[in-house]
């Protein structure tokens, strides 16, 4: 469930940047921002297609613009795509006249956001799968020395078990830690709320 859900957003997150190119392409095409939007139901990123097929639909029956892009946003709710839902809405209320440049600017920023998460992501999975490899070492090092007769001696008495289960549970300690430090924290969402 988890990671259905994290799959998700990850999606939704990296079709973004295209989210906004196909809002640049409408609105330089000569579509109102109305149609550029309901375009991304047809034409946009696949993974956003629901969620403007729903906005198209629901405008045309309250022709409340407002209320469906908050609709939208609350539906995704993505960093990113919170970002770019506020921007159409401010300049939907002050007027569009710089909207081409903020949507630009705010394609350019996404992009560099997520290259950059990606790049940490990779370096932590390393950093993660050698911590696995270092808990996991010494374990294979002693079922390799157990086939020695004088180590499985050295480990059957009361000190030797004792031993073995004080190592064990400091592994399992510090293998719960580091996964725990290894997590990427989830972006906050800003503007999450509703107006």
């Amino acid at each position: 469930q988890r990671r259905a859900s994290d799959k998700r957003s990850a999606d939704i997150q990296a079709a973004a940047p295209e989210m906004i190119d196909h809002l640049i392409s409408g609105l330089q095409s000569g579509l109102s921002l109305n149609e550029s939007l309901a375009g991304l139901g047809k034409r946009g990123p696949e993974i956003l297609a629901p969620y403007f097929k729903t906005f198209q639909e629901n405008l045309y029956l309250t022709g409340d613009f407002n209320r469906e892009l908050e609709r939208a946003k609350a539906q995704l709710a993505q960093p990113s795509t919170d970002l770019i839902i506020e921007a159409l809405l401010i300049s939907k209320t002050l007027g569009g006249t710089e909207l081409m440049s903020i949507l630009r600017l705010l394609g350019n920023f996404i992009r560099e956001d997520l290259a950059l998460r990606r790049e940490i992501e990779v370096k932590q999975n390393w950093i993660k799968n050698s911590a696995h490899l270092s808990a996991s070492a010494p374990w294979v090092l002693l079922l390799l020395l157990s086939t020695q007769r004088s180590t499985t001696e050295a480990f059957s008495n009361g000190a030797g078990i004792m031993i073995l289960f004080s190592g064990l549970l400091m592994t399992v300690i510090a293998y719960i830690w580091m996964n725990k430090l290894s997590e990427i924290p989830a972006q906050a969402r800003i503007f999450a709320g509703d107006r």
